[in-house]
């Protein structure tokens, strides 16, 4: 086979051992993602391979610094014509990875960093797999969470190799795997360091060792027998966690596993099939869109230079002492600053624990207590890049140790608070230099939270807001710019509906139907158990710091009541619900005969009406931006797009008529329709 040939998106070397290596490298792109053309080049190298009589064997590998293969470049799902375009591709992406798998000469997959989706299938289509043990590496078939599934032959070679349960899990999951974890479940040959990652691939293109085999019990699974036992058991798990009418993709999977099996071109076609009637899904439509729009806040600030290395974090409680071990997890040198070392302790003891789960090594949970530093005297605050104030919410509190951060940080360094609630231009008033002053308002959890609301002042330096996004995205965290302004745009369209929540409790709705209504809606849970979760304390402060600018808004008397019980949620055993070991117990539910719909809409339509608020004031840029921080930041209905493009794709006239009867029927002051109206085209 000529080595000469030139690939647009490819790069072919023959070493002196005779290995050929296929070096994939997309054409002015950072991350290496398969579309129609990479294929089309792709299926040619392999025709020259079936002929390849010079080569002992074949390594494909990414050349690009970041990843193996992130799957198939997502741009492309918009351009498909019609359900049968989309099936003829996937038939003959099939056909291609077909063609693959049946060559004579032993290829290996050298995969370093990610290879998912797409990327995976490719592997899977190899005769050998060889993975980098890193945590940087990750494997998996995540299409489940764009409203499809793998359609090219992915849910047929993973059960094949693994087993169906196995397989099953991962496929209807959309969750990744580290390379340790592909050889112990049989889809990788070995996991190893960077260092032996050539050598190792060398070893299984030459040697050609035997090729990894399902097991007996795996073989067993894929039985037709054993696949209608199973498949029962398996679907009522999913029910638990996708609601089939918003998530189809999963039990499509799973009833062609069932009735078809792992073998013969019939699962290939009714993979194919499947997955090209769900790119015309609605669901699919918005998970695209949430993709996205995910990508548009990894995009910000990307060109920016600031490159920080230490971050002085003030205050460990639970919110400061996980921002501080999450940003040790991330790299960063980490000072931790409290009035006494018994206040740091407990958030050391969390960091350890954070580590100990995220880092497997015990060398690199090591490394990374190792760079999160007690700091009672604050010696770090003269060298940090970035200082976080996460003290409790108190402006004369704040003012004051900002007053004395100003003249003790470098002048380069950024000053930050994570207020939840308290405006930047209130804080900012002492300071000489008040455009240094930013708001980072992380989430709890923290390490789960992937929103972090990064909050500009009127007179914050727009260099300063450029450098906290890209602190931010080098936390692994989605940036959202918004304006300093009461509540922000999370907790200001959050708070009333909660409050919303418990109104709806006061006039006697049982509190399951109301977390079951929202449930169904979509949301990850409801209302009630949401405001338990995060603590009807921190719930009721931040309602009386909202209720200073909007006076309107009605604090329920049962929430006072709870918190001057000190029934303050999961946190204390007993909120709304009752918490034993921090899970609920079951209570008696109580009868309710109205349909569900009813409660979801009301409380909705008051997300809603929050929601066009914020965009009139200009909190977001854009209904794209509100989307966004309300989906990575409480979850909303991921498949419904967000609250302003529901709203569009349900109109926004109906609703809002919908919205004055609710409000007009409880003697409630209602925003006109234009209002509601004043959102971008």
């Amino acid at each position: 086979m000529s080595t000469m040939e030139t690939y647009k998106h490819w790069r072919l070397d023959s070493d002196a051992d005779q290995v050929l290596w296929v070096y994939f490298d997309k054409q002015g792109e950072s991350v290496n993602t398969i579309d129609h053309e990479v294929m089309e080049e792709f299926s040619g190298i392999i025709d020259n391979l079936s002929q390849d009589k010079h080569h002992k064997g074949v390594i494909i590998a990414s050349a690009k610094k970041n990843g193996f293969i992130a799957g198939a470049d997502i741009s492309q799902f918009n351009k498909f014509k019609d359900i049968e375009s989309a099936v003829t591709l996937l038939r003959h992406g099939q056909d291609i990875f077909n063609k693959l798998e049946a060559l004579k000469i032993p290829v290996v997959a050298m995969i370093d960093g990610f290879c998912v989706g797409g990327g995976l299938e490719l592997a899977l289509a190899c005769r050998y797999r060889v993975v980098e043990s890193g945590p940087k590496t990750r494997l998996g078939l995540p299409e489940v969470k764009l409203g499809i599934h793998p359609g090219w032959g992915g849910t047929v070679r993973l059960p094949r190799l693994i087993g169906g349960p196995q397989a099953m899990n991962m496929i209807l999951s959309g969750h990744t795997v580290s390379g340790k974890a592909a050889v112990k479940m049989g889809f990788a040959d070995v996991a190893v360091p960077k260092r032996h990652l050539v050598r190792a691939a060398k070893y299984y293109a030459l040697e050609k060792p035997k090729t990894r085999q399902a097991t007996f019990l795996q073989n067993l699974t894929n039985t037709k027998l054993a696949r209608k036992l199973l498949a029962p058991y398996m679907r009522k798990q999913l029910r638990a966690k996708a609601n089939p009418m918003y998530y189809p993709g999963p039990y499509h999977v799973l009833d062609n596993w069932e009735y078809v099996g792992v073998k013969g071109n019939e699962a290939y076609a009714r993979e194919a099939r499947d997955c090209g009637k769900l790119f015309f899904s609605e669901t699919s439509h918005n998970l695209v869109r949430v993709f996205f729009l995910q990508e548009r806040l990894k995009g910000l600030a990307k060109d920016s230079h600031f490159n920080p290395k230490h971050v002085h974090v003030i205050g460990a409680g639970t919110m400061g002492g996980d921002i501080a071990a999450w940003c040790a997890y991330q790299g960063f040198t980490v000072t931790l600053q409290d009035r006494e070392p018994k206040f740091i302790a407990p958030a050391i003891k969390r960091a350890y624990q954070l580590f100990k789960e995220k880092c497997k090594e015990d060398y690199l949970v090591q490394r990374a207590m190792d760079r999160l530093l007690p700091d009672v005297e604050g010696y770090g605050i003269a060298k940090a890049d970035v200082i976080i104030e996460a003290i409790f919410e108190d402006l004369p509190t704040k003012q004051a140790l900002f007053k004395k951060l100003e003249s003790e940080a470098k002048s380069t360094a950024i000053l930050a608070t994570n207020t939840s609630s308290i405006p930047l231009d209130e804080i900012n008033t002492v300071l000489q230099t008040p455009e240094r002053l930013v708001g980072i308002h992380f989430f709890n959890p923290v390490a789960k939270m992937m929103l972090v609301e990064v909050v500009k002042g009127d007179r914050t330096d727009p260099l300063v807001i450029e450098k906290s996004l890209s602190f931010v995205r080098k936390l692994d965290r989605l940036p959202l710019p918004v304006k300093s302004s009461p509540g922000f745009l999370v907790n200001r369209i959050l708070m009333p509906y909660l409050l919303e929540g418990m109104l709806l409790l006061d006039n006697g709705v049982p509190a399951e139907a109301i977390d079951k209504a929202m449930v169904d809606f979509g949301m990850p849970m409801g209302p009630v158990t949401l405001a338990d979760t995060v603590g009807l304390d921190v719930c009721l402060s931040v309602a009386k710091h909202l209720q200073q600018y909007f006076p309107d808004s009605v604090i329920p008397p049962r929430l006072i009541s709870l918190v001057e019980k000190g029934n303050l949620g999961r946190k204390s055993g007993e909120g709304f619900y009752r918490y034993k070991n921090g899970k609920k117990v079951d209570a008696k539910s109580t009868a309710y005969d109205k349909p569900l719909q009813e409660i979801s809409d009301r409380l909705v339509l008051c997300m809603l009406n929050e929601a066009f608020a914020c965009l009139r004031e200009g909190v977001v840029a854009d209904g794209d931006l509100l989307d966004a921080g309300m989906i990575f930041g409480t979850g909303f209905a991921p498949f419904r797009g967000g609250p302003i493009h529901y709203a569009k794709t349900n109109g926004i006239s109906e609703l809002y008529e919908q919205f004055v009867k609710l409000q007009t029927a409880r003697g409630a002051k209602v925003s006109s329709l234009h209002e509601w109206e004043m959102t971008e085209a």
